[in-house]
């Protein structure tokens, strides 16, 4: 199993409303994606973040192999959410991987 986890930070400029209408349509999206995308196990997308929280939004999926991971990047689907309710509003993100989850890693 490979686990990949994305934190973005929602542009400035975006109201407090628009804000928590853009984290709906991210997680809406994205989580939309489960058993739609082949080696996709796992799609969580947290937008209730602590007051202190640095970051917005936080991906966190679970994909069978390094392979089903790298297929979801030009996924159709995945395309389709992140160019429409990702990329428009995100300022910044950054990313980690983490591969062999399993009992015996």
């Amino acid at each position: 199993m490979v686990k990949h986890v994305i934190l973005w930070k929602l542009k400035e400029e975006l109201t407090a409303e628009e804000k928590e209408n853009v984290k709906a349509g991210i997680k809406e999206g994205l989580e939309g994606l489960a058993g739609k995308v082949p080696g996709l196990v796992d799609v969580k997308v947290n937008i209730n973040g602590l007051p202190t929280s640095t970051v917005d939004v936080m991906l966190d999926t679970t994909f069978t192999d390094a392979d089903a991971l790298k297929a979801y990047s030009t996924n159709p689907l995945h395309v389709a959410v992140a160019d429409g309710k990702v990329r428009p509003y995100t300022a910044t993100w950054s990313g980690l991987v983490l591969y062999a989850l399993s009992a015996s890693a």
